[in-house]
């Protein structure tokens, strides 16, 4: 008996071998299957485009969209891609953004629903709608234009931001999940041509600590929807009319020690409205160096001059992306303020907030009032290093602050305030 017993359990053990291998075989050839299923799901699609390694070139007569959708959505662990624009063709028709997977390729990301993207011909956000909305500067040959997912989203709700050039435009929040939203490009012209890099970095985190270490708060006095970081201002106001104006004002004015001080332009932004000039310490925060009295200013989108009024006078050339301004007073041999050269903080304070609001309350009865007006001065501008002009100023009591104005989107600037100071 004992032998057939054991002949019994050899047989049972080889079953549940023979069973486990079966199993074994089963699961492989199911994940086998999910393998290839998903690699028909997540497959890249795209049309009237060629792709040559990271290259993407428009391959169509310009009457119909060409749009890529890449093989995987964004991930957490990669959240962010980049697009180099190699050449912007005929009309530079390029757009970078999220789409569904099933996305319909002959129109641009962005244009129908589910999709989000920035369009470099105009700068503007196309959030699912053939509308677009104004978000930051237009983009040309060698711009690089990013896009990608904040990681701190909540559930449901997605935070998409863009890129230009390493450097944040604008964001979006949109109902969707990182998974369900696939890097996209878009193009609609001849000769249109991208590098694209689906595995490329974003920094953020190293831009914020940029801006503890080298923040320049202190050296301004006044900052109205203009931010600072660093040496760079950024115009983040409206930008819809000329009462949306971003003043930035150094703390100190000019004196015989620092007498000159000059800015970079980064980004001309949407229109370049950029203004360099003095103005006396309670300028209005919504008006443009120059426009009000009191200031003298020479505007970036038209080389004009003005001083007191919101008429210019032709004076030098336009200023552009890249270009240097400056601007500075010529005070006379025996100028002295209370006998000494140093304005020190004590002798002008920084204005409060009760004198902001004052003024932002009285701007059209600006012009009445004392005579703040005292001897005269000359204020010269530079463009590039060389003197552009001269005017003959009244220098008002407390003196002429460095004042820059900015009025359209995208606009950045980098400042010197002290360029002769070794």
């Amino acid at each position: 008996a004992n032998p057939n017993r054991r002949l019994t359990f050899v047989l049972v053990g080889d079953m549940d071998d023979i069973n486990l291998h079966y199993r074994f075989l089963n699961w492989r050839r199911r994940i086998r299957e999910i393998r290839e299923v998903r690699a028909v799901r997540y497959r890249e699609r795209l049309k009237r485009m060629l792709r040559e390694g990271d290259i993407l070139r428009y391959h169509g007569n310009s009457d119909e969209v060409g749009c890529f959708v890449a093989a995987r959505p964004l991930l957490r662990r990669n959240r962010y891609f980049e697009v180099t624009i190699i050449d912007t063709g005929v009309r530079g028709m390029i757009a970078v953004g999220l789409v569904p997977q099933l996305y319909k390729l002959d129109h641009q990301p962005g244009w129908l629903p589910h999709s989000v993207a920035f369009h470099a011909d105009d700068g503007k956000l196309y959030n699912g709608n053939t509308v677009g909305q104004q978000l930051g500067p237009k983009c040309c040959r060698g711009d690089r234009i990013g896009c990608g997912v904040s990681l701190d989203s909540d559930d449901g709700q997605l935070t998409v931001f863009f890129t230009k050039n390493g450097k944040e435009v604008g964001s979006v929040d949109i109902l969707a999940s990182p998974d369900a939203l696939f890097p996209a490009v878009g193009m609609h012209s001849l000769g249109e041509e991208v590098l694209l890099d689906l595995n490329a970095e974003w920094g953020m985190e190293e831009d914020d600590g940029q801006m503890i270490v080298d923040s320049h708060e202190e050296d301004w006095g006044r900052l109205h929807d203009i931010k600072v970081t660093g040496t760079l201002l950024e115009y983040v106001g409206k930008g819809k009319s000329i009462v949306d104006v971003g003043l930035a004002q150094a703390r100190r004015p000019l004196n015989t020690r620092f007498h000159y001080y000059e800015l970079e332009i980064t980004d001309a932004g949407e229109k370049c409205y950029i203004a360099l000039g003095l103005a006396r310490r309670d300028y209005p925060k919504n008006r443009h160096p120059g426009w009000s009295r009191g200031s003298i200013a020479y505007h970036a989108d038209d080389g004009k001059l003005f001083q007191g009024s919101g008429v210019g006078d032709a004076f030098g050339p336009r200023c552009f992306e890249g270009d240097v301004m400056g601007c500075g007073i010529m005070f006379p041999r025996d100028y002295s303020l209370d006998g000494g050269d140093d304005w020190d903080l004590d002798v002008i304070p920084k204005p409060s907030e009760v004198q902001n609001d004052l003024y932002a309350n009285n701007e059209d009865e600006e012009d009445e009032g004392e005579d703040l007006e005292g001897r005269k001065v000359t204020v010269f501008f530079t463009r590039n290093g060389k003197v552009v002009g001269r005017r003959e100023v009244a220098l008002p009591v407390g003196g002429l602050y460095p004042t820059i104005g900015m009025m359209s989107t995208g606009e950045k600037v980098r400042v010197d305030l002290h360029p002769l100071s070794g």
